[in-house]
């Protein structure tokens, strides 16, 4: 049996009338709804909640004729519902569910006489419709088409691509300024200080998609718990990387460099107040982080921030190792999504449903840059009012792209790399959006971005004959250690 989402758009009666749509579920196989409000009939919404419309007695006698009725879930089959309330007259009936909404479950014949529109509500919604609209109330039920793009698209795209970018460029010029210190001698000291770069070896590459693995089963079976322990690491992580990136700026401003001495250590006054707004930041966005209208930018900051701090600081060392990372998470990206679907209980996919909030969660993973959808359809009130792109989509091929980078820094190649690597990241991108139009249903980006830009990652070494040196990494840092 399928189920359909729709919007019950509802109208009180004051001057002018305040307005508000609500999620429903419905089935199209027992009968169609509107495409569009033009179409649509308004009823009066007559609130029976104190009952479950199980028995005819249950309610006084002509309280439903030629109205839209709200009953309880309760225990009896929907369609007992739906024949108790058309031969009381009613012309719409609405079921109000405190849990989850689920798909309604009874077969298409059964309800070949009933005539009535039949939909699911929550129950909260119902509430907040006497609250925000009134006790006197006009509902209609429709369901327009699914738009075929949404534009939010374009924001997610233009984010991704410049975070990539923009990360990549960043760890060129930390890589010029470590060959500088390397060929100065009196730098080397104060460089090597200043530098906190973590390398990836193939080792720490494979432990490292071992954990992810973990984390997200434990993510899984323990998400009401751990959601909150990824939150705080989040706040700091953030709080952490904004400043880095922010400091990077601020360095190169030649004013307000005044500084105050502390514990026999001096630190730029603006350094400190850049420091206490970066945590103001992470904090306001901990306490409002389920506020839909505002907090998703901030938490767009903080994430691109994160990834930007994060594909700067973390090297490959070679090509090698980049292929590696990059086919283990593209394999744990494929498998988490297509493969475990056959493996839960309930058939879904264990990416999508940590990423959604498992057993409806209202805590949402902050691991997404997330931009609201521009295009009003019925799943995105009930669903997805944002378009998402996780972190990983962007600081994993973003590893790649600082690898490029370097290596044109190393071998002063024009940044022919990273260009190649940067467009390539924006080939893919399109891809997925494309393959997501047609599927209408989640991708795993990876599927998508990680053969675009390692296979023209390969040809642009191949047809410059570097790929053997392009493989192995430059070894100009070991040369120098002591």
């Amino acid at each position: 049996v399928a189920a359909d989402e729709g919007i019950l758009h509802a109208s009180g009666n004051g001057v002018p009338p305040v307005t508000k749509d609500y999620c429903i579920i419905y089935n199209s196989n027992w009968v169609s709804l509107p495409k569009s409000l033009d179409n649509a009939t308004f009823r009066p919404l007559e609130n029976l909640t104190s009952t479950v419309l199980c028995n005819s007695s249950d309610v006084p006698s002509g309280s439903m004729k030629d109205k839209a009725v709200v009953v309880m879930r309760g225990n009896c089959t929907f369609l007992e519902k739906a024949r108790i309330a058309q031969s009381s007259g009613a012309k719409m009936l609405l079921i109000a569910s405190k849990p989850r909404l689920s798909p309604l479950s009874d077969n298409k014949t059964d309800f070949e006489d009933v005539t009535i529109p039949v939909a699911l509500i929550r129950y909260s919604d119902i509430v907040d419709m006497q609250l925000t609209l009134g006790s006197e109330v006009n509902v209609t039920l429709y369901s327009p088409p699914l738009p075929e793009f949404d534009y939010s698209m374009v924001v997610i795209f233009l984010i991704a691509v410049f975070t990539v970018a923009l990360g990549g460029y960043w760890s060129g010029v930390a890589e010029l300024e470590n060959l500088k210190a390397i060929a100065s001698p009196g730098e080397r000291e104060t460089r090597r200080k200043k530098e906190e770069n973590v390398t990836f070896t193939p080792v720490t590459v494979i432990l490292f998609v071992v954990i992810c693995c973990v984390m997200l089963v434990l993510l899984y079976f323990f998400y009401k718990w751990l959601v909150y322990v990824i939150i705080s690491v989040f706040c700091l992580a953030s709080a952490m990387s904004l400043y880095n990136c922010l400091a990077a700026l601020i360095g190169e401003i030649p004013f307000g460099q005044c500084r105050i001495a502390c514990c026999n250590k001096s630190t730029e006054v603006r350094l400190i107040f850049l420091a206490v707004f970066c945590i103001a930041a992470a904090v306001v966005w901990a306490v409002f982080r389920n506020e839909d209208r505002w907090a998703w930018i901030l938490q767009d900051i903080l994430g691109v921030a994160f990834c930007l701090n994060f594909i700067k600081t973390l090297k490959m060392p070679n090509f090698k190792s980049c292929v590696i990372l990059l086919g283990l998470l593209l394999l744990y990206d494929v498998f988490f999504v297509f493969i475990t679907p056959f493996i839960t209980k309930n058939g879904a996919s264990i990416m999508v449903e940590v990423a959604a909030g498992p057993f409806g969660n209202s805590e949402k993973l902050p691991v997404v840059i997330r931009v609201p959808r521009l295009e009003f359809s019925a799943s995105t009130l009930c669903d997805m009012p944002f378009s998402l792109l996780g972190f990983g989509d962007i600081i994993v091929p973003g590893l790649l792209v600082a690898y490029c980078r370097r290596f044109d820094v190393q071998t002063s190649s024009s940044s022919v790399y990273y260009i190649s690597c940067t467009i390539a990241y924006a080939i893919g991108m399109v891809l997925t959006f494309v393959v997501l139009a047609l599927m209408k249903m989640g991708q795993p980006a990876l599927l998508y971005l990680v053969p675009c830009t390692l296979i023209t990652s390969s040809l642009v070494a191949w047809r410059r004959k570097e790929m053997k040196k392009f493989w192995k990494g430059s070894n100009y840092q070991v040369g120098w250690m002591p």
